[in-house]
């Protein structure tokens, strides 16, 4: 299968997604936790991955980030027994819709959502 192609049928394909990624982003159907630190309180918002890369995830959640706010994010990953924890940064907002680049990753987190982008490319 050509890029072309293959960028059309799996590859997701939401308004904003250009080629120019870092990394390719691929569908991801799965329930997130976001928690912000706002005025001494923290907020928390669930809601529903859209599309995961090796560098950032985006979610359609249940209240409203600013771009540019700091995250705490849980959410499963199909090829681990564990989820994934990790803190990243709101890079766009557009009304539930966020955008979120993953900020501090370990090696072993790193190497997790490698191996989860390849399968998610495959199916």
């Amino acid at each position: 299968m050509d890029n072309q192609k293959l960028a059309k049928s799996t590859q997701a394909t939401e308004p904003g997604y250009t080629p120019s990624r870092r990394f390719p982003r691929w569908r991801l159907d799965a329930r997130i936790q976001v928690s912000v630190f706002r005025e001494g309180v923290t907020a928390s918002f669930w809601g529903r991955t859209n599309e995961l890369g090796e560098d950032g995830v985006g979610a359609t959640l249940s209240g409203e980030l600013a771009a540019g706010e700091v995250v705490s994010m849980e959410f499963p990953i199909p090829v681990a027994p564990f989820a994934m924890n990790v803190r990243a940064i709101v890079r766009y907002s557009h009304g539930l819709r966020c955008g979120f680049e993953f900020l501090v990753v370990t090696g072993e987190q790193k190497e997790t959502l490698r191996r989860t982008c390849k399968v998610l490319a495959n199916s």
